[in-house]
């Protein structure tokens, strides 16, 4: 495209950073000072978005059949395309017939209100160039709502398992290989070129006329692909902000039947059986140790609440498309869990002395999970962006050590540092917030807000950033990636642990942790009956006579 930058990302003093102080020295140089935030200089300018999760299920038909019968299948996705586009040249607009024809259900959907045959060209030349075998057919069957229902007409069932084997094939070639990506993306260009719509600048088209099949230029095709894609996107939605409403609802759908139809797969679900049976006893050692004074079923108590927490969530419908608000809150909830755990297992910490970071942390989760649960659902994205941004900056002090200073792997540890910032590597896009919370506000400010100033005042304390739970230690230490990949990635709450006896004190420590799950429960919103059956042995536990 010979699009105008200027035309889609906008003015760059438009965000307010005319006349704001770069930093020129120190770990965040480069960066413009407004307030106590630091943007990176194209920080304002670019909108970081996640084409998987918003795009992939609107082209789920294509990433099927290539998956299904190898990357070639292009060549009868664009015959197809050009079928199309000669059956109804006379009868729909050259570039609605080149949107509509690139791939996306929704663009078929909006094509099919153009013309009565419409129709019947798409599905009768899909059938002649087998761009519908049963495979794929049957894996869009088993989605409800899906845009233009009609191309792959069938009754609707729950899937098996040839489905989700060739939908997880589909998805992880996807977010895995780039040059899949960019078949897929390509598919607009081609629809384009046929329907002699498509502009770009020299260079661009000379790197597309022999694309996919010169090996020598694939690689820099690609790339271009993947970057024109998104300037396109961009131009539809400057023409029209709604172009993709359909696609978000669609995706929004889709992400959710994931949820619904296939379970979470954490790290050491997929491990070794040696492997695996030397965890267990590991844990069943650290879970066993003997506390002659009393106390002893706390550590094991803690541990089922924490067990039944991630099974009533697990077993609810997870929202896989908006996952912020679960993930946050579940990963605080699994923070002050895991804090109280290990505690638990060292009855030297049962005091106000040696417990206050597990008192400390307990009321700070209590409090910011109950306050952000009364906000607009952007905080949580606020929360893990600030997160985000601390990451950044740490990495980047750490980073100013000198070389013959740094320890036995401390090298390692930056680097997981700046991958927990979740910046791009090649773009600095990351926003430094140095503000005293991720709200703006204070915890005290925060609990009187939510009623719960006394709980503040009795059990708060000033603790560090792993204390404050900010949220690139609690995705470090208290969540990980699912490796489900129809669930886009999405965390999981991690269940592997890392390695004073005043029992009243460790007791009111698993009683406020209960409270504090139950209350995390009721804010999402989790499905009684999965809440009912998580926690069904604790109702069969109690003995009301102590």
């Amino acid at each position: 495209m010979n699009q105008d930058t200027s035309a889609i990302l906008g003015d760059p003093y438009a965000g307010g950073m005319k006349g704001k102080k770069s930093e020129m020295t120190g770990p965040l140089a480069g960066h413009v000072r407004s307030g106590r935030r630091y943007v990176p200089a194209l920080g304002d300018l670019i909108q970081m978005e996640d084409w998987i999760r918003d795009d992939l299920p609107d082209l789920v038909w294509p990433a099927l059949l290539l998956a299904h019968r190898g990357t070639g299948a292009y060549r009868d996705f664009v015959h197809w395309q050009r079928a199309v586009q000669q059956d109804l040249a006379e009868l729909v607009d050259a570039r609605k017939l080149a949107d509509g024809l690139d791939g996306r259900l929704s663009s078929l959907e909006i094509l099919d209100s153009q013309h009565p045959d419409v129709r019947a060209s798409i599905t009768q030349r899909a059938a002649e160039h087998d761009l519908l075998p049963e495979p794929v057919a049957d894996v869009l069957a088993t989605y409800p709502d899906r845009p233009a229902r009609w191309l792959a007409e069938s009754e609707l069932r729950p899937p098996d398992q040839p489905d989700i084997d060739l939908l997880m094939k589909a998805v992880l070639d996807a977010m895995t290989d780039g040059h899949r990506e960019a078949i897929i993306k390509c598919l607009h260009t081609w629809s384009a070129v046929q329907a002699g719509t498509f502009r770009s600048d020299e260079q661009t088209r000379e790197l597309l006329k022999p694309y996919p099949n010169d090996p020598s230029t694939r690689s820099q095709a690609d790339s271009a692909i993947r970057a024109s894609w998104g300037a396109m996107k961009g131009v539809h939605l400057l023409k029209d902000g709604a172009r993709f409403d359909r696609s978000i609802e669609w995706a929004k759908v889709f992400w959710g039947m994931n949820s619904i139809s296939t379970s979470c797969v954490r790290r050491r679900d997929v491990e070794s059986a040696g492997e695996d049976e030397a965890g267990s006893e590991e844990g069943a050692a650290n879970s066993a140790n003997d506390h002659p004074q009393g106390g002893d079923h706390l550590e094991r108590l803690a541990m089922d609440l924490i067990a039944s927490y991630v099974e009533a969530l697990e077993t609810a419908p997870f929202r896989l498309y908006d996952n912020e608000v679960q993930e946050v809150t579940a990963g605080l909830v699994m923070r002050a869990g895991r804090e109280v755990v290990t505690a638990l297992g060292y009855p030297a910490l049962w005091s106000s002395e040696h417990g206050a970071h597990v008192n400390r942390t307990l009321v700070e989760v209590q409090i910011l999970v109950q306050w952000m649960s009364m906000q607009d659902r952007t905080i949580y994205q606020r929360f893990r962006d600030y997160g985000f941004g601390k990451a950044k900056l740490y990495s980047r002090i750490l980073d100013e050590l000198p070389t013959d200073a740094r320890t036995d792997g401390f090298d390692e540890a930056l680097d997981e540092l700046k991958r927990v910032s979740h910046n791009d590597i090649v773009i600095d896009h990351r926003t430094v917030d140095t503000a005293d919370s991720f709200s703006g506000k204070s915890i005290r400010a925060m609990a009187e807000e939510c009623g719960l100033l006394d709980l503040y005042r009795r059990a708060y304390y000033i603790a560090s950033g792993i204390t404050h739970s900010e949220w690139w230690s609690v995705e470090l230490h208290s969540m990980e990636p699912c490796l489900n990949v129809l669930h886009r990635g999405h965390l999981i709450p991690s269940m592997s642990l890392g390695a004073g006896r005043h029992v009243a004190t460790a007791v009111a420590w698993v009683d406020q942790l209960h409270g504090l799950i139950r209350t995390s429960l009721r804010i999402l919103g989790t499905d009684d009956s999965a809440v009912a059956s998580a926690f069904a042995w604790l109702e069969e536990d109690v003995d009301p006579e102590g």
